[in-house]
């Protein structure tokens, strides 16, 4: 044989062997590759990438939010977590420890706080007390000042506005409590099970716009119909589809803290909390999740633009010299403000924010039933987290939720925001103080998660 077609074959051979990894074996994949690899640059519907993100929320924003949340005017919620469940009566209670929710003494929460859980100024209080005395009287009384009568008819038309994305709870009634989210953290409770399937399971088959016949992946009775899945809702319309992925990726976060924050032993002279390796991987790893973990973890980065987005709208709504995030103790009060006010500013300098322009576009009678279908539906989940069985989870669920509804109400209340006053009572948009501790701790729980990855992503890094 000619020796140039000996050198060619050989030559051909050692390229064979090393296609089929017998020459110079490729390194194994990380387990960090299998959750993350599809993790990264531009993200659906976005003009954003997760690096972006990554760098500019681990670096610029993470550290300031969590100060500014441990902060009592944030630290303190108000919850009713006796709230009947209004879907089903058989509701199995968690009866573990790590299940209970540490409730506050009186003497423990801010006489401020306590006495104006709608407000942000001492100016404002007086007026708003004396309405939500007129409201308890069921009545517009005539005795009042002609400013407060109109305070009460435009509060009261606030309540029941078609902007609300949430039923919010009802803060005056003798069951709501104050929690102190410090003190109660969102961790692994061991709440799961068919009970814990249950809830997700209706919040996606019932309110994400899916006809029965589609089966979600990883469904039990989804087998086989993954790929039909994902023609589903790369055929939906925008809106359905980004409501999908806000719920996908709320879901993704509570995974992410859940395996953050892990019982990972308990004596009886001490709890240890912290990274559970395990289970984060069953949850995204790309293998183990059939290529699912990978699009949650996007979910949850789509999530986070939505909320920024928010929170960059609202920036007037806080620059008024009269909000206050009020306390009582006013040198702690005007250094919150401050704080809250340089967060939001590099919010708003953030680079590439979501163009929300694209929503409900089109014809306008059309787009109005699309939004009223979209408030309803998530309205709808605020309502499911009064029948979650674990009060720990069920606290943080609705916080959650109603952080992430008072962000949709901003985003589709840019007109609203742009025509408030520069200083006294804002009568067509209004945040409570509910909807504001919820907005940023909602926001703080997303911003956590991303930070979060980043430390899971290094955990991973030499597994295989």
């Amino acid at each position: 044989m000619d020796h140039r077609w000996g050198f060619l074959i050989g030559f051909l051979g050692a390229v064979g062997l090393l296609g089929s990894g017998h020459g110079g074996q490729q390194p194994p994949e990380t387990a960090a590759q299998r959750c993350f690899c599809q993790v990264s640059g531009y993200l659906d519907d976005c003009t954003c990438d997760v690096e972006t993100i990554d760098k500019f929320n681990n670096y610029r924003l993470f550290p300031r939010l969590q100060k500014l949340l441990e902060s009592d005017y944030f630290r303190y919620y108000k919850v009713n977590l006796k709230r009947p469940c209004p879907f089903w009566n058989d509701i199995s209670q968690c009866g573990r420890r790590d299940c209970a929710v540490k409730l506050c003494q009186s003497d423990e929460v801010p006489d401020g706080i306590k006495s104006a859980s709608y407000k942000y100024s001492e100016e404002a209080n007086n007026l708003i007390e004396e309405c939500e005395q007129a409201e308890r009287l069921g009545a517009v009384d005539e005795s009042l000042s002609e400013e407060t009568q109109k305070a009460v008819l435009q509060w009261t038309k606030h309540d029941d506005s078609s902007d609300n994305f949430c039923e919010a709870d009802d803060i005056q009634s003798p069951d709501a409590e104050y929690v102190d989210l410090l003190l109660n953290p969102e961790r692994y409770t061991g709440y799961k099970g068919p009970d814990a399937w249950m809830i997700w399971n209706v919040i996606y088959e019932e309110n994400c716009f899916k006809p029965q016949t589609i089966k979600r992946p990883l469904n039990p009775l989804a087998s086989g119909h993954e790929n039909t899945f994902y023609s589903w809702l790369e055929g939906l319309c925008v809106e359905k589809r980004a409501f999908y992925r806000l719920i996908s990726g709320l879901h993704a976060s509570i995974n992410v803290h859940l395996s953050a924050r892990y019982l990972l032993q308990d004596t009886w002279l001490e709890k240890i909390w912290g990274h559970n390796i395990t289970e984060f991987q069953q949850r995204f790893d790309g293998i183990l999740t059939e290529g699912e973990g990978p699009r949650r973890l996007k979910n949850l980065y789509f999530l986070y633009l939505i909320e920024l987005r928010a929170l960059s709208k609202v920036v007037p709504f806080f620059e008024r010299q009269d909000f206050q995030l009020f306390t009582g103790n006013k040198v702690q009060d005007a250094e919150n403000k401050m704080l809250l006010l340089e967060i939001l500013h590099e919010i708003k300098s953030f680079p590439l924010h979501f163009d929300e322009n694209s929503f409900f576009a089109g014809d306008k009678k059309e787009a109005n039933k699309l939004k009223e279908d979209f408030r309803l539906h998530f309205r709808n989940i605020s309502r499911i987290m009064d029948c979650v069985g674990c009060l720990k989870c069920r606290l943080w669920g609705k916080l959650q939720t109603q952080g992430l509804g008072t962000a949709l109400k901003i985003l589709f209340s840019e007109k609203l925001i742009a025509n408030m006053p520069e200083s006294g009572p804002s009568y067509e948009f209004h945040l409570t103080r509910q909807e504001i501790v919820s907005l940023f701790n909602a926001f703080g729980r997303i911003s956590t998660s991303v930070k979060e990855l980043e430390n899971f992503r290094n955990l991973l890094q030499n597994i295989h």
